[in-house]
């Protein structure tokens, strides 16, 4: 144990350090672990799911796709470092843009509607260029990565299971990595140095700083009318102000009054688009229709969003979870299928549908896309459906991969795994299930008392109840309770034993454990 925290206190001091801002050339504390290397991992590693599991990329129009890759490059050459910069449209209504470290960037569809110019697009990626650029995001990284040290060290202190509890911290940073990376706001200072350089960036490429001025305007503008689809997307990481308004305008009277603005292109190249908006908004109203179990509004509002806009694969796929929430599985499973010709390159439209062909028992089909969507993006439904379809064949140890895997979320599927797991390793290892205590009653009477800890109610249950005479002798015998636990309940059985003075007395001569029991189907 004092190893143990020696070397965790060191690590807090030994990687404490600073680097050059690539950007500002100030010094800015960043741990050495976390460098170039690191961001260029994370960044390839985390870039497709992170896509996947926001909407995954705008396929209707390639060209658009390629027009925001030409500008986000015309910035990035403009960088301080040379990053393998990639922009990707993202087919999300909500409007977003976000950079991961290495110079990932991504920027939604439903922003692109919201911007008047080429010039307003040039300052939402050269401010997110600039966040990869100066290393923002393994500043803030390094910044949490402490704060964990110091829970690890806080937890040793006052636990006797710091091993297992700093397991648990360790692994508890690896999936929400990802989501931290785009999600947590960015220090006062970040945001300042994304705004100016990203100006400069702008204008040094030929665009007009204005630009970036009108576009914090229009934030400023949109933020006050409270907006939600506003609120979780762009301005949960990067909330506008008027002292941004007031700071760009400051920096643009330091750049030259020239340059782009690059309202007719933008116009042209974001025209399709524009015109698909309604039908886009016609299918978030379905989206909605559907949670509220509205079908037939539902029903409705996505057929008038494939009348306006019969190539999008969402708006199929929404036409199957119509479907598959009536329990129409064949017609669910079409309109999946509908989907994936129009777009094989999402999570989601190979886990409906293998979920659809599940409900019809066509587990041949729905394994393969099950574990094609796993693929492209991890979830609990996909893992818990092809853990089923193992239990059933009788390859355990592969539906227990699949469980263990589907438990880590918090989600049905994952409570219904964990459920799974505690049917396959109960009746073998009762005691992680169920405790089992010695409890002192009156007159020196022993009791035990039970509680079922598990997520499924429990039968059959054995006891173990070893103790030590008053000769000083071992003995011990097993004790049978009849009654069915459900989750969370408890009860108390008497013991043969008794004449015990105390509990210091009960803690030394008498232990009981669970050896036994049975899954109440």
């Amino acid at each position: 144990m004092r190893r143990l925290l020696i070397a965790i206190l060191s690590l807090s001091f030994a990687l404490t350090g600073c680097s050059v801002n690539p950007v500002t050339g100030e010094k800015n504390f960043v741990l050495p672990n976390l460098d170039e290397n690191w961001e260029r991992e994370v960044g390839q590693q985390m870039y497709a799911p992170m896509r996947q599991s926001q909407g995954g990329d705008y396929k209707l129009d390639p060209a658009l796709t390629e027009y925001v890759e030409s500008v986000g490059q015309r910035l990035a050459a403009q960088a301080k470092r040379d990053l393998p910069y990639e922009f990707h449209i993202l087919n999300d209504s909500v409007p977003n843009a976000w950079a991961l470290p290495g110079g990932k960037i991504v920027v939604n569809r439903g922003l692109l509607t919201e911007l008047n110019s080429e010039a307003e697009l040039a300052a939402v990626l050269g401010h997110e260029i600039v966040h990869a650029d100066a290393a923002h995001g393994a500043r803030q990284q390094s910044k949490g990565m402490l704060t964990q040290v110091g829970m690890m060290a806080a937890m040793i202190f006052g636990s006797s299971m710091a091993d297992s509890e700093m397991g648990q911290q360790v692994a508890m940073i690896v999936p929400q990595l990802g989501a931290q990376l785009i999600t947590t706001k960015y220090g006062r200072d970040a945001e300042r140095e994304s705004d100016l350089y990203g100006m400069r960036y702008m204008s040094a490429a030929g665009y007009n700083p204005q630009g970036a001025v009108e576009l914090q305007e229009t934030f400023v503008k949109l933020s006050a009318q409270r907006r939600s689809d506003w609120l979780s997307g762009l301005f949960a990481s990067h909330p506008p102000s008027a002292e941004r308004v007031a700071n760009n305008k400051a920096t643009a009277k330091t750049l030259p009054d020239s340059g782009e603005f690059g309202r007719e292109v933008y116009m042209r190249k974001t025209a399709h688009l524009r015109e698909s908006k309604p039908a886009y908004d016609d299918y978030g109203n379905a989206r909605k229709a559907l949670a509220e179990d509205k079908t037939s509004e539902a029903r409705q509002l996505v057929s008038s969003a494939l009348k306006r806009e019969p190539r999008e694969a969402l708006f199929h796929a929404l036409s199957g979870d119509i479907y598959a929430a009536s329990k129409d599985y064949a017609k669910a499973e079409r309109a999946y299928s509908d989907a994936l010709r129009l777009d094989d390159s999402f999570f989601y439209h190979h886990m409906r549908r293998g979920q659809a062909r599940y409900e019809q028992r066509k587990f041949a089909p729905a394994r393969t896309d099950l574990e094609r969507s796993l693929e492209l993006l991890p979830t609990a439904q996909a893992n818990y459906l092809l853990g089923n379809m193992d239990k059933s064949a009788g390859n355990m140890d592969s539906a227990l991969k699949h469980y263990q895997a589907a438990a880590g979320s918090d989600s049905p599927a994952g409570q219904q795994a964990e459920k799974e797991l505690v049917l396959i390793d109960l009746p073998a290892n009762p005691g992680k299930y169920i405790q089992a205590a010695a409890v002192l009653g009156q007159n020196g009477k022993v009791g035990a008392a039970v509680r079922n800890n598990s997520p499924v109610t429990v039968k059959n249950i054995t006891l173990k109840v070893e103790y030590i005479d008053a000769n000083g002798k071992y003995r011990d015998y097993q004790q049978s309770i009849d009654q069915k636990l459900a989750t969370g309940e408890q009860t108390a059985v008497a013991t043969n034993i008794d004449n015990i003075a105390d509990t210091n007395e009960l803690a030394r001569r008498v232990r009981v454990s669970v050896v036994a029991a049975k899954v109440v189907e």
